[in-house]
Order: C-alpha cells, then sequence, then structure tokens
C-alpha cells in the first residue's frame, strides 16, 4: 500500500509515501550523504532556534481540549499533517505507525463502541478523531525505509522484539503527530481511555495492525478549558549523570 486510500466511510488511512527501493552506487550515496550535510548547515544558517511563541504553540502553553467548534478540516490539512509526520526519526527508519482518520458518522458510531462512557461525547464532537496503531508486519518493509542494508534477520520469529519496536516506535510518531497538529494551528486532546481490542476488532480484523491511543483534534472551543495542571520541576525528575 502507498500514498492514501479511503478505509471505509471517510476513514482514511496514510502510509509512508516516498519508497527507496534497488541498492544505491556508491556516487549517488555520497552525493545525498553530502546533500543532506549542506541541507543541515543551510537549514542552521536560516534557523537557529524555534521562537519563544512556537514553542508555546506546540508544547509550553499547548492544552489538552475536549470541547470543539464546527470548523471542519479538508483532507489536504490530513495530508500536510502526515507529511510533517513522517520526517520523525524511527529505529532504521521502520515507521511502523498508521494512521486513521475518522470523520464520518458511520466511522464515529463504530468507534464509539470501544469507548468509556465520559470520552463518548469528546470523540463525536472533535471534527477528526486519528486512530494511531502500529503494523506488526512493519519489518517487512525494511528493504523499502532502510536500503542500505536489509535487517530483517534481526525480526523473523522474534514476536516479543517486533511487538516492543512497533509499539515504542508508533508511540514516537504519535507523539510528532500531535506537535505536527498543533504547529499548524490545530488543537489536540489525546485519549487512552477506551478498550484496544474493540478497535482492532472493529477496525483491523485479519489485519497485522493494532491501535496504540486515539487523538481528537480541530479547532478547539477554549471555553470548556480548566486550569492547567501542575508539571515536575527539573529537579523532580532529571539527573545529571
Amino acid at each position: 500500500m502507498g500514498g492514501f486510500h479511503d478505509f471505509d466511510a471517510k476513514c482514511v488511512f496514510f502510509q509512508q509515501t516516498e519508497i527507496l527501493c534497488g541498492e544505491i552506487p556508491m556516487i549517488h550515496a555520497e552525493m545525498s550523504r553530502e546533500a543532506a550535510q549542506a541541507r543541515v548547515r543551510e537549514l542552521r544558517g536560516r534557523i537557529s532556534r524555534l521562537s519563544p511563541d512556537a514553542l508555546d504553540m506546540i508544547l509550553s502553553d499547548a492544552r489538552s481540549h475536549y470541547a470543539w467548534s464546527n470548523r471542519p478540516v479538508p483532507e489536504s490539512l490530513l495530508r500536510e499533517i502526515f507529511d510533517i509526520t513522517i520526517q520523525g526519526p524511527t529505529s532504521m527508519n521502520s515507521c511502523p505507525a498508521r494512521f486513521f482518520f475518522v470523520t464520518s458518522e458511520e466511522g464515529k458510531d463504530r468507534l464509539a463502541k470501544s469507548l468509556k462512557a465520559k470520552n463518548i461525547d469528546k470523540m463525536r464532537s472533535a471534527p477528526v478523531t486519528a486512530i494511531i496503531a502500529h503494523d506488526l508486519a512493519f519489518w517487512e518493509r525494511l528493504p523499502d525505509l532502510f536500503p542500505h542494508e536489509d535487517r530483517r534477520h534481526l525480526f523473523i520469529g522474534k514476536d516479543a522484539h517486533i511487538e516492543s519496536t512497533a509499539f515504542r516506535n508508533g508511540t514516537l510518531q504519535g507523539a510528532y503527530f500531535m506537535i505536527a497538529v498543533r504547529a499548524l494551528g490545530l488543537d489536540v486532546g489525546a485519549m487512552s481511555g477506551f478498550i484496544n481490542e474493540i478497535v482492532d476488532e472493529e477496525f483491523f480484523a485479519g489485519t497485522s495492525l493494532k491501535s496504540n491511543f486515539l487523538v481528537n483534534f480541530g479547532y478547539a472551543d477554549e471555553s470548556a478549558l480548566f486550569g492547567k495542571l501542575p508539571r515536575f520541576s527539573f529537579d523532580d525528575v532529571c539527573e545529571i549523570l
């Protein structure tokens, strides 16, 4: 599967869209390496760090939202969010996360079966709910995504290693996704108050996909917010060794 395709009424699934295949001749590999290094130097020349406003927008002053305006989120924006998310690093460039965007009433009805009662209205009112999932068959795509060395032998017959690698890196990609959503001016409200097994049966039966967590997103109604909860200080949870 490549690009994106419709998934049952307006649920859509995005997957890695740019595939590198085959052996890269040494001269081309060296040119690619030099180009990558030049691009990093050029980026550092343009910007040394994000502005305080940008940091506030994506993390420092961002909030988890539970109420939403009726402003729609177009497919073009879903694609843009994905294109940013997929650039985040993963182990061996494995990219195990899969993203299902639930927007239709039918899709919301199916998803509601898995939710705790207090979370149903939060999901139904959101313009989009993303199911952040991971593919336990991710390692089969490593020749495409990690073409300079075949690492599939590290996973063959090693179910526990497959599961931990998929979960860890898929969760990382879910975090990148939330930051990408906020960076483009939208709001998020992640949820774990649901039964994964019901989501997996409803949406992923007969596949190698497993759900991780949900993200409601769109343009929030901030009137439902309460005061921000406390956070740990550096000294509470950090050590310099």
